[in-house]
């Protein structure tokens, strides 16, 4: 489980050879959502604050995400993104 990102208390990670469509994780305590790369549909519970965080960086990122995906897909070494500032 390669974490790409780490802000506000958020892990952000991908799993190796994880299922369709393109997505990642989001991680806040014991929150957990999965957050899909081009639509930004989001499955699971997170604090409503924490969320929106996660969105703007999504929107600011979905490039590197998913460029992420792809090199996770053939099982090679992720690249950090910036976190949210």
């Amino acid at each position: 489980m390669p974490v790409v990102s780490r802000f506000l208390g958020i892990t952000i990670s991908f799993y190796w050879n994880d299922h369709l469509p393109p997505h990642y994780h989001a991680k806040y305590g014991q929150y957990e959502v999965i957050v899909e790369i081009e639509t930004a549909v989001v499955t699971g519970s997170f604090p409503k604050r924490s969320l929106r965080h996660v969105l703007e960086w999504h929107d600011l990122h979905q490039s590197e995400l998913a460029t992420n995906w792809k090199l996770c897909r053939q099982r090679e070494i992720l690249n950090w993104i910036e976190p949210l500032e």
